[in-house]
């Protein structure tokens, strides 16, 4: 697998696990210094005692760096933007496996297309353990949606990415949960049929943006007595094919790395 990015999506669960004071997942890597440094400061110490994920599927960090007005709504709720390596085949539940497992695959399990409910320790199990409630909202039968079953903790799974937002800002206004993971394929649906820089993937693009900031928003007016940590976190990138679709998988600069960002907001 080539370098492309000093951070990989695998740092991510350990991050969180710094962030919110927990032991990590057994087989989670470093976290990244970065990300647990803004929080940190941000917290003046504290750890984290509510996390919003957001992972919108298959957005390259190139269309970040082409359309990067239509990132507004997600630089305005974060401080931090990084480059980040996405894992190989870059798809999207080896990527994701990798990113709240903190494994690679090679420990992890998942090294192709496919979903079966992962053994190893994941932030979810982290979360668990140390008494917390975590929840997943997602469309039936994606990656998310499958791979981290069979765990005690609450998923909510809908048929499409509006029923999906609606859902989770139900519940960051019920403020029930420590970790909720929110994922959106809409973009990566519209990137495959119609190509990655399209005018339909690009409002799907903008649409994510907006969704996120939404939430945001919410967190904002509903987490006021909690030290929250947000997170814009697409899972790998894609690439143009012949006829004008798009695709992913492989280990080049356009499917592997993606850009992340993490924003911190402090309690009241």
């Amino acid at each position: 697998m080539n370098e492309y990015a000093q951070n990989c999506i695998s740092s991510v669960a350990a991050s969180l696990s710094t962030i919110m004071g927990i032991e990590p997942p057994k087989d989670a890597g470093a976290a990244n210094p970065a990300f647990v440094n803004m929080a940190e400061r941000a917290f003046a110490g504290r750890k984290a005692d509510r996390v919003l994920m957001y992972n919108p599927d298959a957005i390259a960090h190139y269309i970040f760096a082409r359309y990067t007005d239509l990132f507004q709504p997600v630089l305005s709720n974060t401080s931090l933007a990084l480059p980040m390596q996405s894992v190989m085949p870059s798809v999207t539940p080896v990527c994701f496996a990798s990113m709240y497992s903190g494994a690679m695959p090679d420990i992890h399990g998942i090294k192709a297309y496919v979903k079966p409910v992962l053994t190893v320790e994941t932030i979810f199990d982290a979360c668990i353990r140390s008494g917390k409630k975590p929840a997943i909202v997602s469309t039936k039968g994606d990656s998310i949606s499958m791979i981290f079953l069979e765990r005690d903790m609450d998923y909510f799974l809908f048929d499409n990415s509006d029923e999906v937002n609606i859902k989770a800002k139900e519940l960051i206004q019920e403020d029930k949960y420590d970790i909720i993971v929110v994922y959106n394929g809409n973009f990566d649906s519209t990137m495959h049929r119609c190509g990655p820089e399209a005018p339909e993937s690009l409002e799907a693009l903008k649409k994510n943006a907006r969704v996120f900031d939404e939430l945001c928003t919410l967190v904002k007016e509903n987490w006021k007595e909690h030290d929250t940590v947000v997170a814009f976190a697409p899972d790998h990138g894609c690439h143009l094919i012949d006829g004008g679709a798009g695709s992913h998988g492989l280990d080049q600069v356009e499917d592997m790395l993606i850009p992340h960002f993490y924003g911190a907001f402090p309690k009241a």
